[in-house]
């Protein structure tokens, strides 16, 4: 049964603010309620349509009153922020996706007229470190759980959605863990990590990359709000990068820096405001992580469109980066170098 009334909450962000326009556009959903503490950008807010915003924080028992009083038969829980300085440090932002997880839970369980739940967490919850497996699937469990930011608070979010699963077993619970989500116009921590001219690396590790482009992310969480797909689905394209595939493409200088060093240099970039590199975050550039998406495609019915590859090459063509070092300086450096060996051979 097609959903009737559909909530979204963190409308103010890129996925919040696109999914609930798609929903709008649908001819057969009712009613699209778009919440979050703070509007949307203009251009997202006309996009929005017949969506209407409300203002709501979700840390507030009162969101219970705006789901009963819409009679909200589907929620797409997707304000899940990995990013301290746009929520407003990391106190803040543990807040909003704990507590105000929290809140929102408790507000489904109480509303009789919820029948389903969209979640949109991470393959953070996978850890990163030097024993994780090539693939993780849905079933397995961490090496190392995370321990600070985002991997934490998705880990709780999680119980608590198992949680509720159990209190409600008449509501389909879709629960979705994406991988790092890359495109022209999303704004990331890998965005901005990958559009720096000169980018850290951990000297001595490439990490392995599986990214998602921000329209399958899209298409992903459309899919799962207008169908009834209960279950744990991994995220991500197919394929993967090297770390240090990935800087070359986007035509960057890569900085080897030892671990020890790296903890200083992301306290200076934070300070400086231009990117915040979160301990978990420090571990991803270390170890990397790739998850198995059978499952996605098999039982979600969804396949992505971009690969990993294809959909860095476009974040890469859309945001214009241009080299820092001409390719063609680089080019001609290799081949006197080449030649220089041959001389040297012969």
């Amino acid at each position: 049964m097609p959903p009737r009334v559909i909530l979204v909450t963190g409308v103010s962000r890129f996925l919040g603010g696109h999914l609930a326009a798609r929903l709008a556009a649908d001819p057969n959903t009712e009613r699209v309620l778009g919440v979050d503490t703070v509007p949307p950008p203009r251009d997202v807010l006309r996009r929005m349509g017949r969506a209407e915003f409300v203002r709501a924080d979700i840390r507030n028992p009162l969101i219970a009153k705006v789901i009963s009083k819409a009679g909200v038969d589907t929620v797409v829980h997707a304000s899940l922020s990995a990013n301290p300085v746009g929520s407003g440090g990391r106190s803040s932002m543990m807040e909003m996706n704990v507590i105000g997880s929290m809140q929102l839970l408790a507000a489904c369980q109480q509303a009789e007229s919820v029948r389903k739940l969209v979640v949109k967490s991470t393959t953070v919850v996978y850890g990163a470190s030097a024993r994780d497996p090539a693939l993780f699937t849905e079933e397995m469990t961490p090496k190392s759980l995370p321990r600070s930011g985002y991997g934490k608070d998705a880990v709780e979010i999680e119980g608590y959605v198992r949680g509720f699963s159990r209190r409600r077993p008449d509501v389909t619970v879709t629960l979705l863990r994406f991988t790092n989500f890359i495109g022209p116009r999303i704004q990331t921590v890998m965005t901005r990590y990958f559009s720096l001219p000169v980018v850290p690396t951990v000297l001595g590790y490439d990490a392995r990359v599986q990214l998602l482009h921000e329209q399958d992310a899209l298409a992903v969480l459309e899919r799962a709000a207008t169908h009834d797909l209960p279950g744990v689905f991994n995220v991500g394209g197919d394929e993967v990068l090297l770390l240090s595939q990935a800087i070359r493409r986007a035509g960057r200088v890569p900085l080897p820096v030892p671990l020890p060093a790296m903890a200083p240099m992301s306290r200076l970039f934070r300070s400086a405001a231009l990117i915040d590199f979160s301990p978990e975050q420090l571990r991803f550039l270390n170890f990397g992580r790739v998850v198995d998406t059978a499952r996605l495609k098999a039982e979600f019915g969804y396949d992505p469109k971009w690969t990993t590859v294809q959909a860095f090459d476009d974040f890469v063509a859309g945001r214009g980066l241009q080299p820092v070092i001409d390719t063609r300086l680089v080019a001609g450096v290799e081949r006197t170098l080449l030649s220089g060996l041959a001389r040297l051979r012969s």
